[in-house]
């Protein structure tokens, strides 16, 4: 973090001190407002600046929206007691997209990052043009922003979740939707101010959907003291991210994660990325439906809501299936075990339904195959995702976090004299 303890010779740097220290009291009063109640004593000590300094940049994130005061609240010390701080409710928030093979989900999340308006449509987007898809999107975006305005929220970001190669707001390539240097961030900007004139000025960032999932996981998932793991997602294709030390491991291009593309047999059937034997060639939706002699023309949904049925019925065609990809799980994920040590692996997709036939063989295939022998079966480190991590709430909770870093950004006019 900058240091900002150095003598402070000019406006600017005075503005660059207060705008930071407004981000930190706005942090404060929302991770206090988590636990309890959180008041101007309470944030002081937090943060470790004067009750005075405090009180004035709190009455600064009042005046411009971000913060509401309620009731006296008591701590049972001596003093006057304060008045309970939150974060608003209303005003700034994040809007996510995630757009995947079979569908599109958007979502709406405000300061403190619960979800408060989500619509998702189940689509078959593969084969489709890039511009129909994110036309799509945009579609369901813009009905998402209605209601989310109903609520007196305002999104003043979007976030894009897409499963693929994603870099300088472009999919360099997505081989499950056949996109190939698609400029996704323009395309979508495009589509939604031509529904929404004005949304035009609405700013559009991308990244990968195994990423944002990861962070949401990271930020509103059960992982309690966990902060070094790798999340692996089940769709169509096979996701993956690792998060260390509470950041996430992009790589030097932004593209590391990609654990459905390991080969795990080089004679095996060709991927779309164009290699042979990929995981997901045998641990991804279409493959496991296929083994298990399920018609993905039903749907992707569907299909997998029939997956799970027969392996609660015992179904051996079903189970078999199940198996065999846990074992190519547990083989891939055992090497990059190896290679990050991190404290947990993470299943989320459609493999959060499936652990409980899933996770025994990749738990055996880990517990035989991680060098150190730290690894037990049954040990806990192998878990299913959270229902809250999904990569369209991590796609929102992302602008959010952009809002909290500097809240002066994207405060009213009135507001942002520092």
């Amino acid at each position: 973090m900058k240091s900002y303890l150095a003598p402070l010779g000019s406006k600017a740097d005075k503005d660059t001190v207060r705008r930071h220290n407004l981000s930190l009291v706005l942090r404060a009063v929302r991770d206090e407002g988590e636990s309890g109640e959180a008041t101007r004593a309470g944030v002081s000590a937090r943060v470790g600046l004067t009750r005075a300094a405090v009180s004035s940049l709190v009455e600064q994130l009042l005046d411009s929206g971000f913060v509401t005061e309620s009731g006296k609240t008591f701590s049972g010390q001596a003093g006057r007691p304060g008045t309970a701080l939150k974060v608003a409710r209303t005003g700034p928030a994040g809007l996510g997209v995630e757009i995947n093979i079979d569908y599109v989900s958007v979502c709406v999340v405000d300061l403190a990052g619960t979800g408060r308006v989500r619509q998702t449509e189940h689509l078959d987007n593969r084969g489709a043009p890039p511009e129909e898809v994110l036309a799509r999107a945009a579609g369901i975006a813009a009905r998402t922003l209605d209601s989310a305005r109903e609520q007196d929220l305002s999104p003043v970001g979007t976030a894009l979740a897409l499963p693929g190669l994603v870099s300088g707001g472009s999919v360099r390539q997505a081989p499950n939707l056949g996109w190939n240097q698609v400029a996704a961030e323009e395309m979508f900007a495009r589509a939604l101010a031509g529904l929404r004139p004005g949304t035009a000025a609405l700013p559009v960032r991308s990244e990968n959907e195994a990423n944002l999932a990861a962070l949401a996981e990271l930020w509103f998932g059960g992982l309690d003291t966990v902060r070094s793991f790798l999340y692996l997602t089940g769709e169509i294709g096979v996701g993956g991210a690792l998060v260390l030390d509470g950041e996430l491991l992009r790589g030097a291009h932004g593209f590391a994660g990609e654990i459905g593309h390991v080969v795990v047999d080089p004679e095996g059937p060709e991927c779309r990325c164009g290699s042979r034997g990929c995981l997901e060639q045998y641990a991804g939706q279409s493959a496991l439906l296929r083994a298990a002699g399920i018609d993905e023309a039903a749907g992707g949904a569907a299909g997998v809501m029939e997956l799970e049925r027969r392996a609660q019925a015992g179904d051996p065609v079903t189970l078999a299936a199940v198996a065999d990809a846990g074992r190519m799980l547990g083989q891939v994920l055992s090497g990059a075990v190896n290679l990050f040590d991190p404290d947990a692996v993470v299943l989320g997709g459609i493999y959060r339904g499936l652990m409980p036939w899933l996770s025994p063989p990749a738990d055996e295939e880990l517990t035989g195959r991680v060098v150190s022998g730290l690894w037990s079966r049954g040990g806990g480190r192998l878990r299913a995702s959270s229902v809250a991590g999904d990569a369209a709430r991590g796609a929102a909770a992302l602008v959010v976090q952009d809002v909290l870093a500097d809240p002066v950004a994207y405060a009213g006019p009135a507001a942002a004299d520092v």
